[in-house]
């Protein structure tokens, strides 16, 4: 249900008097229709009616409220609807005064996949039901170093799926004890099942579990007398251990909390969030709003916001530590979660807290030197290339192929002075001759600007080619045909040998080629943004190359599994000797029939 109220002047006595007590978003309106805030309500008359109380608001809420014209109302069935909607038409919406945390990042998680023999991975993005995954982690370092200490101890498996299904005889990571083979069988499932269990537990926070099953298993091991498997699992004893011993100053026990500090330094403000799971501190993430909060009332304020945005898309603690009181509300969890905002209970809790209010200054410093070296480049380009403003976006193409196969375009986003990945695009290039790189750049300009000029996409302030006068001429071409030949262009052309620094720029509008000498800070930033177009174009043609490559010509036989694969693999030592293999030969390998040898050799040779 919604309602809204037009009128010339806003009259907040009469709304009042007719607003409903149900649960539900409000939006605060200015004269031109803008809406200048979002927020959610428990119940609506009273929450919006404390908004015009004589108690003193925040200089913030006070000019916003001088601006307020009307005052729109959606009621809900449910708080917990509220808080969804509440934060899609913040998103959506963008308000002025709304507190907007923004990260385009997913959190990390450790994967141990569905298989007979599971794999340990790290994982991004959307979660697969037949895999189970441990986290979040704040940052990928985090993951990568858990895995390593996992494979280390409990040697489980990192490989991909193809190439475990392919081997015929251990990999490295056998030869240096980071793995017990289980692609060739030297370990049983039975065995390795175990091995995962231990994994699944440490990853828990039940490490004094794993370490007594492991003391069990060695003490069992050396009454067997099997003193090099005692030797073993006393190692990963001790290995556990002393990655316990280390994080004895980060641990409450056993408990998963996450702790909040928040800084400002006069223009936007900074939240820290460092994350326990299971006892062990896994790091920190700092999350940026374009708002300033210099009193304790505004930053608990922007505490709560962020509490709002960030658990309605992260899984919720059992409780957040936060440096100031932000009341029951903001913390209210969904589909049942519940969970608790308090302040340091115990002096481990405090160092905490200071450990996080310290990284947030950090951060936000970090943050303040960048955005000034970054606008001094900007600045440095801007006068080196004769632009009449800054270049606030700028978009670089790359073009990518091994001798015309699997050709592939990148665009990146270079927006104020850093990388803006969300932004960066690949295409595939197809109808064009193999190697004909100009007619790659024209697809891949003409697919990427169609959007520009039918208004469904930013127009980039400069555009910079990987290429020299040739790709360079064709993107004009692309341009003009588009009606976009107002925007700046730039060709990037290697120097000689290909040698860093010694780039020829061939800019749009000027007759003579440029060359800026290599100390020019706005030639350093060109270079980094061309350097990760490059990057990104390979890193693209190289998955597209991989995937015809990556199966092997066994996986398509009938009646072929990953089992029959491994073992003709390991009877002929490899696809090369199945290749080579006569029917007769083939029937000879375990689990193969006459009719399944026929089929495998007639697949293997048809044309």
């Amino acid at each position: 249900m919604s309602s809204k109220l037009s009128a010339a002047s806003f009259d907040a006595k009469e709304f009042l008097a007719t607003l409903t007590e149900a649960p539900g978003v409000y939006r605060m309106v200015d004269g031109e229709g803008r809406v200048l805030y979002v927020g959610k309500a428990k119940n609506l008359k009273k929450r919006v009616s404390s908004y015009f109380q004589k108690t003193a608001q925040s200089p913030r809420i006070g000019l916003m409220l001088r601006q307020v014209a009307n005052i729109e109302i959606t009621a809900t069935r449910s708080e917990a609807e509220a808080l969804i909607l509440e934060n899609t038409l913040i998103k959506k919406l963008a308000p002025k005064y709304n507190i907007l945390f923004r990260d385009d990042k997913s959190y990390p998680y450790i994967c141990l996949t569905g298989h007979d023999f599971p794999r340990l991975a790290y994982h991004r993005g959307a979660l697969d039901r037949k895999s189970r995954y441990f986290g979040p982690f704040p940052s990928g370092l985090a993951v990568r170093e858990t895995i390593q200490l996992l494979q280390r101890t409990f040697l489980l498996r990192t490989c991909e799926d193809s190439v475990f299904a392919h081997r015929s005889r251990p990999c490295l990571m056998y030869q240096i004890k980071r793995c017990k083979a289980p692609c060739v069988g030297l370990i049983s499932a039975e065995d390795y099942g175990r091995d995962v269990r231990l994994a699944e537990l440490f990853l828990r926070g039940r490490q004094g579990e794993v370490i007594e099953g492991l003391t069990k298993q060695m003490e069992g091991a050396a009454e067997a007398l099997r003193f090099e498997d005692a030797a073993a699992l006393r190692d990963q004893i001790r290995a556990l251990q002393a990655v316990l011993h280390r994080q004895f100053v980060s641990s409450t026990g056993a408990e998963d909390v996450d702790i909040l500090a928040v800084t400002s330094d006069g223009k936007e403000s900074c939240v820290n969030l460092a994350m326990v799971r299971g006892g062990l501190h896994l790091g920190d993430r700092a999350y940026f709003a374009t708002l300033a909060g210099g009193s304790e009332a505004e930053r608990a304020e922007i505490l709560a916001a962020f509490i709002r945005q960030h658990y309605l898309e992260h899984p919720l603690p059992p409780r957040l530590i936060v440096e100031l009181e932000i009341g029951d509300e903001s913390v209210a969890g969904l589909d049942g979660q519940v969970t608790t905002a308090s302040l340091p209970r115990n002096e481990m809790e405090r160092a905490w807290l200071a450990m996080a209010g310290k990284n947030a200054q950090l951060a936000s410093e970090a943050r303040r030197l960048s955005k000034r070296r970054a606008g001094g480049r900007l600045a440095a380009l801007q006068d080196a290339l004769g632009l009449p403003e800054v270049p606030r976006r700028i978009e670089c193409f790359d073009i990518s192929h091994t001798m015309g196969e699997g050709t592939v375009a990148s665009c990146v986003v270079c927006a104020d002075g850093l990388m803006k990945k969300g932004d960066y695009r690949r295409f595939n290039i197809s109808d064009i001759d193999p190697g004909d790189d100009y007619a790659a750049m024209r697809q891949a300009l003409t697919r990427r600007y169609e959007k520009v000029a039918s208004g469904d996409s930013p127009a980039p302030d400069l555009i910079l080619i990987d290429g020299g006068k040739g790709q360079h001429r064709v993107a004009r071409e692309v341009l003009t045909e588009l009606n976009l030949d107002h925007l700046a262009t730039v060709g990037v052309a290697k120097g000689e040998l290909r040698k860093p620094g010694l780039e020829t720029l061939f800019v749009h509008g000027q007759a003579e080629p440029l060359q800026l000498p290599g100390d020019h800070i706005g030639f350093h930033l060109i270079q980094e943004i061309r350097d990760e177009a490059h990057r990104f174009a390979i890193a693209g043609h190289r998955a597209k190359r991989a995937k015809p490559r990556g199966r092997s010509k066994l996986e398509d036989v009938p009646g072929i599994g990953p089992a029959k694969r491994r073992s003709l693999l390991a009877h002929f030592g490899g696809l090369d000797g199945v290749m080579a293999a006569t029917v007769e030969d083939l029937c000879r390998a375990d689990g193969i029939s006459r009719r399944l040898a026929e089929a495998i050799h007639h697949h293997l040779h048809a044309r």
